[in-house]
């Protein structure tokens, strides 16, 4: 067989730390690039590249399609160092980890500042608001886009990652009679537990449907996948997420408020529901009732974020807290090297890549049971997400007792190390190989 082309749509990329969703579309993209896999990757804007902390971006001209942030033509984009890759821009607000109401925010906010710019004597606003305010709009608005640019590419397969493509991939995917793999990376299930947005449902479960396989990024996530969505098993593939080499510079503590005989306990992630924020704070409580020279650091953003700040403080341990906001590129690196020891305590993850990255960072880790992240890592403490009390138990032991703490570290770090993107690539293009097969056979 030649090479595989595959027509690939994503959110993000490269990543700036908003999400697992950005990380992974970059070690797996990377991955098959070295596979000698073509790839076209296809997305909404592309972030500025001052916040590229992975990639030189390299722009070129294009006819129809622009990016409005930074008034440069960026809809075929090529990167340095990735050989088989070209990258395809769509003018549109969508994020990762967007839902009906932070998409509503956008717009509106986007709408203020259109008023503002229009204020002035002879300011001329040249955003992208040429579509209804509506996210369910905007997500096959999407889709009509990604037709129109896949009209002009030759591909074998299609490979959409996560709810908001999925309309795209299917009308692509139907336009050249190509199949379809949707790669699910969360589920509305992960994100809003039972209160889910029916809209995101159908749409998620529309796509798994209509699609020729399903890559789920742990077991944990295909069963939600096969006993929340009714998908058969046989269609629904496991790749586990893979993580990106660190070098592992040393570096002095900035002025962080933060004394140097501390202990650092790190949550980094989005605030948010699904992340278990609360019993982090909850934890810390009780471990701050038996260790005193600790303090607790919460690195990320997120719709709950100022509930924690007042939680924290509800809790009578908000000098005990550092919210530092969001992170990204350096700055996360950063923040694991200052760490002792990393808690993941979400309520539902599909996979979890901080615990790896954590671990590539010499930074033990205690991981919630209901994450995929807990098949594939051995060496870590896992603990049931509302277990306060483990919790705390577990963070006291590895910060009172060395010999547990190194342990954790040493056989982790050594763990983590065999979870490479390459190996999540060669699982995909095998993937390619069969689906391909099958479908030709069937037409």
């Amino acid at each position: 067989m030649d090479r595989i082309k595959v027509f690939m749509l994503g959110w993000e990329f490269p990543p700036f730390i908003s999400g697992g969703l950005g990380t992974a579309c970059y070690g797996l993209t990377k991955a098959m690039d070295q596979l000698g896999i073509q790839v076209t990757f296809v997305l909404p804007r592309m972030v500025s590249s001052k916040f590229a902390t992975h990639v030189k971006l390299e722009f070129a001209t294009h006819a129809k399609l622009q990016a409005s942030e930074s008034q440069m033509p960026m809809s075929d984009l090529k990167l340095g160092e990735l050989k088989n890759v070209v990258f395809r821009t769509i003018n549109s607000p969508l994020q990762p980890y967007s839902t009906p109401d932070t998409y509503q925010q956008r717009i509106e906010e986007s709408l203020r500042q259109k008023h503002i710019s229009n204020s002035g004597a002879t300011s001329q606003y040249s955003g992208p608001l040429d579509y209804n305010s509506d996210m369910y709009t905007e997500v096959h608005r999407y889709a009509e886009a990604a037709v129109e640019l896949a009209g002009n590419e030759h591909y074998d397969i299609v490979h959409a990652h996560d709810w908001m493509t999925y309309p795209a991939g299917i009308a692509v995917s139907a336009i050249r009679e190509r199949p379809l793999i949707v790669h699910v990376h969360s589920t509305e299930f992960d994100r809003s537990g039972e209160h889910v947005n029916q809209m995101i449902y159908d749409i998620e479960r529309e796509g798994m449907e209509r699609a020729n396989k399903v890559i789920a990024v742990s077991h944990f996530t295909r069963n939600i996948i096969i006993s929340r969505y009714g998908i058969s098993g046989e269609k629904v593939e496991v790749v586990y997420n893979g993580v990106e080499r660190n070098g592992n510079d040393d570096w002095t503590l900035a002025k962080t408020g933060i004394e140097k005989d501390e202990k650092i306990v790190l949550f980094l992630g989005r605030i948010t529901m699904q992340k278990g924020p609360e019993y982090f704070l909850h934890a810390a409580k009780k471990v701050l009732e038996v260790v005193d020279n600790v303090k607790f650091v919460m690195a990320g953003s997120g719709d709950l974020i100022h509930r924690a700040v007042e939680m924290a403080a509800e809790l009578g341990i908000g000098h005990k807290v550092l919210f530092t906001g969001f992170l990204r590129g350096e700055e996360v690196r950063r923040i694991y090297k200052m760490a002792d020891l990393y808690v993941m305590p979400s309520v539902s993850e599909p996979f979890g890549i901080a615990p790896l990255e954590a671990l590539d960072n010499d930074v033990p880790v205690i991981i919630s049971k209901q994450s995929g992240v807990s098949e594939v890592l051995m060496h870590a403490l896992k603990v049931d997400f509302w277990d306060v009390n483990e919790i705390a138990n577990k963070i006291v032991a590895v910060l009172k007792y060395p010999p547990l703490e190194m342990t954790l570290r040493n056989h982790g770090n050594f763990e983590v190390r065999k979870l490479r993107w390459k190996d999540s690539a060669q699982r995909c293009a095998q993937i390619y190989g069969e689906t391909l097969m099958q479908f030709d056979k069937c037409i």
